[in-house]
């Protein structure tokens, strides 16, 4: 079973610490499509129309400098790097040992720079969303799909995925196994619906069980929270409310 996570906009800094080293990322397959995008994104971060390109304000103009320095920033371990409304639900660093070591094998991170990334994986802080327009690469969940399904497919293997997805990510990857493919739904277009996917990821952290069925996914996560789970045009949704 592995839980697909979106990141988040907002991300947390080191100020000394050795940068990232490409090499050491997990799913080594990525790595070419990952050099050329944070090529692209150095390119338009640094034009006078940056902020236009990556499809935020310019007031962000700090962290939009960031992208100019991917290669030398200290690096932060992905455990650490994302912040916000569903990372603070999530709460990696409040679980005890062995749901920290299941969270390094669960849990996989949608990047548009990165791709896909690992708990463990230390990247620079980086401004990039699914939504930004780069030179050469055109929409950049299309520039990674034929990338990122061979790899993600293989790491699903037989088992499940959860997907806690936002709109964007989720067109960067449809999984194979579609009657494995369980999407996570938040009843209600709420702020809380960050706040609650991170509370589904951090429960299949914290539990030992490996559901192999959506059927079972749902039984698991029935005593924290109230789920009706449904068959969709492919795989199966998943709503979810925290009781």
């Amino acid at each position: 079973m592995i839980v697909v996570l979106p990141p988040s906009e907002s991300k947390h800094e080191r100020r000394r610490g050795r940068p990232m080293c490409w090499e050491e990322l997990s799913f080594p397959a990525l790595d070419g499509r990952r050099r050329q995008v944070a090529a692209a994104l150095a390119e338009a971060s640094g034009r006078p129309d940056a902020a236009e390109l990556l499809g935020v304000s310019p007031a962000l103009a700090p962290e939009i400098a960031r992208n100019t320095r991917l290669a030398t920033a200290p690096a932060v371990p992905v455990a650490e790097l994302y912040t916000g409304v569903l990372y603070d639900a999530l709460d990696l660093a409040g679980l005890d040992p062995a749901s920290r070591r299941r969270a390094g094998r669960r849990l996989v991170v949608s990047s548009a720079l990165f791709g896909a990334l690992r708990p463990g994986d230390r990247v620079s802080p980086y401004r990039c969303s699914m939504a930004a327009r780069l030179p050469g690469t055109g929409p950049l969940a299309a520039a990674w799909r034929p990338v990122l399904g061979p790899v993600l497919d293989e790491v699903a293997g037989e088992g499940l995925v959860v997907d806690c997805r936002s709109g964007g990510y989720a067109a960067a990857w449809t999984p194979h196994r579609l009657e494995r493919w369980v999407r996570v739904v938040v009843p209600g277009a709420t702020h809380m619906a960050k706040h609650t996917r991170g509370l589904v990821a951090r429960e299949l952290c914290r539990r030992a069980e490996r559901p192999r069925t959506a059927q079972g996914l749902a039984e698991l996560l029935a005593g924290p929270f109230r789920v009706e789970l449904s068959a969709a045009a492919k795989g199966w949704t998943l709503a979810v409310t925290a009781r």
